[in-house]
């Protein structure tokens, strides 16, 4: 299995997993992702979910993870090598990268895609598609939303 595929996986199997209490960027979930890039308190976590979803794939392939070790989406968006960076076309396990602008940004698994649509799984989500959610669940985000700025593909 590649390692995008796998991390997607693990991503599906934290489907529902939520903060306690809720609205706190906390709790036993949470505090596993912050954990993963080293940040010990309530954040914003949804690239954190990212990297630790990767982390977990990398550690069951035995790979190297070049996932930047970051909890920032846009500081993992520029910290990542350009050969990882796709702008159109996106496929099953890339991550979907938002820029909300005043460095505020949102990034998730793509699970599937259609000609209008990328259904996706969000970490630090929910039901209305908030960047500041509260558990992980599935989406349906439009490919031409002006706040996609790329996909990051690790296979």
């Amino acid at each position: 299995m590649k390692l995008n595929q796998l991390a997607l996986k693990y991503a599906i199997g934290e489907l529902g997993k939520t903060e306690v209490p809720l609205g706190s960027n906390w709790g036993p979930h949470v505090k596993k992702y912050l954990k993963s890039v080293n940040i010990p308190f309530p954040a914003a976590w949804c690239a954190a979910f990212v990297y630790w979803c990767f982390d977990m794939a990398t550690d069951e392939l035995n790979v190297h993870n070049d996932v930047p070790k970051t909890g920032g989406v846009l500081q993992m968006w520029k910290a990542v090598p350009q050969k990882y960076k796709i702008f159109a076309d996106p496929k099953p396990g890339d991550i979907l990268v938002m820029d909300f602008g005043k460095g505020l940004g949102h990034m998730c698994f793509v699970e599937k895609v259609d000609p209008t649509f990328c259904y996706t799984i969000d970490g630090n989500s929910n039901d209305s598609g908030s960047r500041e959610g509260i558990e992980v669940t599935r989406k349906q985000r439009p490919r031409k939303d002006k706040k996609i700025i790329g996909y990051l593909r690790f296979e």
